[in-house]
Order: structure tokens, then C-alpha cells, then sequence
């Protein structure tokens, strides 16, 4: 049997802000049905690279594949196969959990006869059925977290997407928003493209990482082969990222500091 396109295949990607160079060359392969962690202290050039696999922007140089689509020539086509939770939130408080969820399924294209079931689906996966016709105003941060992830996963995309999803919750919030990651991708097999602050959670749930600083893949490999790189000196994937980025990290500048701490405030 042939196998298969990469769920995601980046080759030689390039883009760039005025003279700022946000993703240099940049190499990068996620295999369908795994779940991929894209590490790297801000401004290392994640949410570009997540930007452009999802369309939002065009690549400068190089190619990017999704499912073997390319992002430049078949942006509609790509963007049917792939849910996308920015960092930045997208559910409107005004509206019921409900209704978010079915106005994404519009904008989704979701055929009409299926948005009323594919909605109440994608509220029931996120464990939301019962606060479903309630603002989204009134939900806590985790349950905001697990509406955007519903709002995602209406349109039953093969490709997931999560800018930082569990940012600014608590300790059981984020278990709370990965169970249901991890029970969604277990029943129909979805490949997952994370980027996390949380060395834990990347450690303990993706199967691969990825290492990005300055624009650039400096480690890849599972957890286990990362940590075990560092010959002893290192017993966690924290370790790794010291290792690879020094003293020497980038803050981010004032916009990305300013759009964490909005979205921490508004999750809290």
C-alpha cells in the first residue's frame, strides 16, 4: 500500500516582518494521526509558522502541504480539513455556547441538513450539554477553552490546531481541556499541531516535539529522545529547552506579551 501525504509537510519556509525574519528555512513534517508539539519561547516564530499552515498567511518562500494540498493554491480546500484555536479567543460572550458553536458550523460549511446534529455532537464531546444554551459570558476559563475546541471541531476537520490552547487556566482546567483532545483524537484518529508554553503537558501528551528558536528547528524528536539527548544532564523536556535556547530568550515583543495577558485575564 502507498502510504499516505504528511498531515503537514513545511519545506524551506520562509516569511518575514519589514526586517524582521519571523520563519527562516524552516523544515517540518507531522505524520497523520499523531500529535505534534511546536515548542519555543515567544517570538521564536510558532503562530507564524501556525498562520500560514492554516491560510491566514501567504508563505514568502518555500512550501507548505496540508494533506498534500498546498496552502497557496488550494486555500478553501485546505481550510475544510483543518480546526484552528487561535491563542487570541474567538468566542463571541454575547451569544449561547450553542450558538457559537452553529455559527461556526456556518462558516464552516457545514451542509444545513447536518449543522443541528453536528453541533450538539461537537457540544457533547466537550462535555458542554448541559450550559450549552447559557452565555458563553457565564462559563468559566476551561469551559470557554472547551466551547472554542467544539467551535473547531464542528466541521470534523482531520487537522486540529491549538495556539496555546490551556493558557491561563489552572492545573485542572488544562487535564480538562486535554482529556477531551485526547478523546476526540482517540475515536476518530485526528492529527493535533499544539503549541504550549507547558513543557509538561507537551511532555506527556505529544508524540513528537518540535524545538523553534529565532525562526529556526534547533531539536526534534519524542520527548524521550530529547531528554536523553542531553547525555544525563537533563530529566525533562524544561531541560531540553534550556538547553537549546540559553539565557539568550525572546520575550516577545509588546503585542505578544499584551495578547497572553488579555487572553489569561479573560480565561481567569
Amino acid at each position: 500500500m502507498t502510504p499516505g501525504p504528511a498531515a503537514v509537510e513545511v519545506r524551506g519556509l520562509r516569511h518575514t516582518f519589514g526586517d524582521t525574519v519571523a520563519v527562516d528555512d524552516l523544515d517540518l513534517t507531522v505524520q497523520p494521526g499523531e500529535i505534534f508539539g511546536l515548542l519555543g519561547p515567544n517570538g521564536a516564530g510558532k503562530t507564524t509558522t501556525i498562520r500560514v499552515i492554516t491560510t491566514l498567511l501567504p508563505p514568502m518562500a518555500g512550501s507548505v502541504t496540508v494533506f498534500g494540498l498546498d496552502v497557496n493554491g488550494r486555500k478553501m480546500a485546505v481550510r475544510r480539513l483543518v480546526g484552528y484555536v487561535p491563542q487570541l479567543l474567538s468566542a463571541d460572550g454575547a451569544l449561547s455556547g450553542r450558538e457559537n458553536v452553529a455559527l461556526f458550523a456556518r462558516l464552516f460549511d457545514v451542509p444545513r441538513a447536518q449543522r443541528r446534529e453536528r453541533t450538539a455532537a461537537a457540544i457533547d464531546a466537550m462535555g458542554l450539554s448541559e450550559a450549552a444554551d447559557r452565555p458563553a459570558s457565564t462559563y468559566s476559563g476551561g469551559m470557554v477553552r472547551r466551547l472554542e475546541l467544539a467551535q473547531a471541531l464542528v466541521s470534523s476537520p482531520r487537522l486540529l490546531i491549538l495556539d496555546e490552547p490551556t493558557i491561563g487556566l489552572d492545573p485542572v482546567a488544562r487535564s480538562g481541556v486535554w482529556e477531551r483532545i485526547l478523546d476526540v483524537r482517540q475515536q476518530t484518529g485526528m492529527t493535533v499541531l499544539v503549541t504550549t508554553h507547558y513543557m509538561d503537558e507537551a511532555e506527556q501528551y505529544c508524540d513528537r516535539v518540535a524545538l523553534m528558536h529565532r525562526g529556526r528547528i534547533r531539536a526534534m524528536g519524542t520527548p524521550g529522545e530529547l531528554i536523553a539527548s542531553l547525555d544525563g544532564a537533563g530529566e525533562s523536556l524544561d531541560d531540553v529547552f534550556r538547553s537549546y535556547t540559553g539565557d539568550d530568550l525572546d520575550s516577545g515583543g509588546f503585542r505578544d506579551v499584551r495578547a497572553a495577558r488579555r487572553t489569561a485575564r479573560r480565561l481567569g
